[in-house]
């Protein structure tokens, strides 16, 4: 159930490593520390191996890329898959630049991720090995509806199955997939798409999650997409009529510190294909 998974993040409080973007590093520590998991922030060449060594899990966002953290990145992500810990990937923007995209393939042959989280472009471009995309936003022309929505969850399984990986596809309708099954899911609130760093939140406490959740992680990133969507929902809520994306920002971590289990479990809106 999902309210286990929750559970046992909180009971097992997972120590993950980020090396994530400058843009949202905060915010991702401070959501990691709501969710009942603790954060360690660190991207020089000098350290990564050993502080991957000593966490559970390992966060990679390619956000704000160099080349000194690009191999900070691969040692990192050698690292965890030497030692058997659960490994994220979140391939921001990777249309935008070709930098990005050699990037993202490079950690793609090297490294075995167990969830890569992103939107339709970045997940399109990926798989296809080119696509479209406005900066680090999704493609308009890629957006998921009711009317596509099959040939996502196709490409989605089809993708995991060539990656090995659970795929996580965020925007309005939500996609989380192995190869043989995909959860739809509709949480969350349009209200998000103004706060930077969501979707680098989600890949934070996803990557909680699954570490917490070792024997179950395709559920695992369902209740972590499931968690941020609603908490989006509890946090538009509480806005009043002086409230703007920023407090917005700080209500959703309020409202995943607050969560729990039977609210998880309630408020989950899915269905399986």
């Amino acid at each position: 159930m999902l309210k286990d998974i929750i559970d046992s993040v909180r009971e097992k409080s997972p120590l993950i490593h980020n090396i994530t973007n400058y843009v949202t590093a905060n915010d991702c520590a401070n959501i990691l520390l709501a969710c009942g998991a603790s954060p360690i922030m660190a991207d020089d060449l000098e350290e990564v191996e050993e502080i991957t060594a000593i966490c559970d899990g390992l966060n990679i966002n390619i956000g704000t890329l160099n080349c000194r953290t690009v191999e900070s990145m691969l040692m990192a992500g050698r690292k965890a898959n030497q030692l058997g810990h659960p490994v994220t990937l979140d391939p921001v923007g990777v249309g935008a630049s070709v930098f990005r995209r050699k990037t993202a393939f490079h950690l793609l042959e090297e490294i075995q991720f167990d969830v890569i989280r992103g939107n339709i472009s970045e997940m399109k471009t990926l798989a296809n090995g080119q696509g479209t995309t406005k900066g680090v936003d999704v493609d308009m022309a890629d957006v998921i509806t009711e009317e596509n929505l099959m040939q996502a969850v196709l490409f989605a399984k089809d993708f995991s199955k060539k990656c090995d990986a659970i795929i996580a596809i965020t925007g309005g309708i939500d996609i989380v997939a192995d190869s043989k099954k995909a959860y739809c899911i509709y949480n969350g609130h349009p209200m998000m798409s103004s706060v930077t760093g969501t979707g680098c939140q989600l890949s934070a406490i996803t990557t909680a999650y699954i570490t917490a959740n070792s024997k179950n992680k395709l559920e695992a990133v369902v209740a972590a997409v499931c968690s941020m969507g609603m908490c989006g929902e509890i946090a538009y809520e509480r806005l009043s009529s002086m409230d703007g994306n920023s407090s917005y920002r700080n209500y959703i971590i309020d409202a995943i510190y607050h969560l729990d289990g039977e609210t998880l479990q309630s408020r989950a809106n899915y269905r399986i294909l």
